[in-house]
């Protein structure tokens, strides 16, 4: 993954003299890792107004396993592609209500996975949704960088953006069409 070096908020006037740190800036959008869920990259955007953080996950199924409750769910990591799918079992930590931001309430399973962003690696609560009709697969609520990061909302793609495969035939044409034009 090609990355920028991510600028970190550090004004001394500001910062209490307790912090010992400045926090990295992250943008509206990041690509992240979901490592424990077998995905490399996901398209986020961060939601400061949103408290949880959600991820798009569909043909859900709760099953019992030594008594503890587990889902078992497929997601699409790439934005507007359905054509790879991830399948994941995760254990189901609680279910919550949450309401969306059409002001509906749902009830959603509530998972815990490792997430990376910047090269850090940290726990967070994941509510199971479908988001099919939404841009983004997931969201990334301030719970879940609060205290980690700064979001920077004007600015995007701090942790860079992942290397796309190139399609080998589309590289040719493109040849073609360079030589068709000398």
């Amino acid at each position: 993954m090609r990355t920028k070096r991510s600028k970190s908020f550090c004004n001394k006037k500001q910062i209490p003299k307790h912090e010992k740190s400045c926090l990295p800036v992250i943008g509206w959008r990041e690509w992240i890792g979901l490592p424990d869920l077998g995905i490399k990259n996901i398209k986020v955007k961060v939601d400061t107004g949103a408290r949880s953080s959600s991820l798009h996950a569909f043909n859900q199924r709760v099953f019992e396993q030594e008594g503890v409750k587990w889902v078992r769910f497929q997601v699409h990591p790439v934005q507007r592609k359905s054509d790879k799918t991830v399948e994941v079992e995760a254990e189901i930590v609680e279910f919550r209500s949450v309401r969306s931001s059409s002001g509906r309430s749902t009830i959603r399973p509530v998972i815990v996975t490792n997430v990376v962003l910047l090269g850090i690696t940290w726990p967070i609560e994941l509510t199971l949704a479908s988001r099919d009709e939404m841009g983004f697969r997931m969201l990334l609520g301030r719970e879940a960088f609060r205290g980690r990061f700064l979001v920077n909302a004007g600015k995007s793609f701090y942790n860079g953006k992942p290397k796309r495969k190139r399609n080998i035939s589309a590289k040719r044409k493109r040849k073609r069409n360079k030589e068709e034009k000398k």
